[in-house]
């Protein structure tokens, strides 16, 4: 793919301005940490649309380096991060955009690949809608766009270059009659997006428990946020049960998330239902309520708007946490948290 970016005799410089603001958007939208190092390519007028330029962007993060295409609206407007590589397209239809998507990204013949849902996008260069990937055991659902001439398909969401990324983070959470854990007027919120089957979220919030929170007190709150994702096959459920916890009992709530992650590799699909009421009872929850609520599924519309949010705020790994609207993804350092919050606090604890 990076010869398609190569194509043509010269490219085209960007302005100083305008490759500053490319490089801070990419870092602040796709949480990019301070050691990865990105540089920008000249641009190209692209194939794939009229209205855009291309360019490479170099990642280093000291030990290995990567590539990835953007497609960089011409007015400076919009952003399109090519995930994996531009599907060329013979005709419009939806059987040979999911042929195509079969070969261009090796997915095996026994998973299902459907398309769909196509309307305008923000940019008239292109239309957007879904691709949903079906293995028979969990379905996940990607964000596409198509071309105007019907000639090419990105794995990718349109990004608005003129909208901050904190900002719209602070614009899009809901915190009101939220799972939280500190003050509400603490001047640093920290929003988490975790699945609860995660081996790598349960270690982040044993981070936030252990090490993060009693560090600075009262100066830190933390809102969950549930992000069950379709690869699990009992996260969805507990998320469920969690929030049945909250709204029951709300300060049980995070004891029971606590035993959940702390009790990982112990669950499975057989003992899930038993493994909760008794985690639940554990917390603080009467065990007949949430056995009701848990089988009725009542709180499953509070786990559906998580995940929707986060879906807005392009989330689509966990844990993704926000910091204040800056967004932070997996397990950095743990100086990373710090700084982030000193620098917040301006230094202080």
């Amino acid at each position: 793919m990076v010869m398609r970016a190569e194509q043509g005799a010269q490219g085209s410089a960007l302005s100083d301005a305008a490759r500053d603001k490319i490089l801070t958007y990419y870092r602040e939208r796709f949480a990019m940490p301070d050691n990865v190092k990105l540089s920008l390519s000249a641009a190209h007028p692209s194939s794939t649309a009229p209205g855009f330029n291309e360019a490479i962007m170099n990642l280093d993060d000291g030990k290995k380096q990567a590539t990835q295409i953007l497609l960089i609206s011409k007015d400076m407007h919009y952003l399109i991060v090519v995930n994996g590589r531009i599907v060329d397209l013979a005709q419009k239809t939806p059987a040979e955009m999911e042929q195509r998507i079969h070969e261009t990204f090796k997915i095996p013949p026994n998973v299902k690949v459907s398309t769909g849902g196509f309307k305008p996008s923000p940019s008239s260069d292109f239309e957007q809608g879904t691709v949903i990937v079906d293995n028979g055991q969990a379905k996940q659902d990607f964000a596409v766009l198509l071309s105007r001439d019907g000639k090419h398909l990105i794995m990718s969401d349109i990004f608005n270059l003129t909208v901050d990324p904190r900002q719209q983070a602070l614009h899009t959470i809901v915190l009101r009659d939220e799972p939280t854990q500190g003050p509400s007027d603490a001047p640093v919120t920290i929003v988490e997006y975790a699945d609860l089957q995660c081996p790598t979220c349960a270690r982040m919030h044993e981070f936030l428990e252990t090490q993060l929170v009693p560090h600075y007190g009262n100066k830190v709150r933390v809102v969950f946020k549930e992000f069950p994702r379709p690869i699990h096959d009992w996260s969805l459920v507990a998320a469920v049960a969690c929030q049945c916890a909250y709204e029951i009992n709300p300060p049980s709530y995070v004891p029971l998330r606590s035993a959940i992650f702390r009790n990982q590799q112990f669950i499975n699909i057989t003992n899930l239902r038993e493994m909760l009421l008794t985690n639940g009872e554990q917390a603080g929850v009467d065990r007949v309520k949430l056995a009701g609520c848990l089988d009725a599924r009542s709180t499953l519309p509070r786990v559906q708007r998580d995940m929707a949010e986060g879906k807005r705020l392009n989330v689509d790994r966990t844990p993704t946490l926000f910091i204040n609207g800056h967004k932070m993804v997996g397990l950095a350092s743990d100086d990373a948290w710090f700084q982030a919050i000193d620098a917040i606090l301006g230094g202080g604890k």
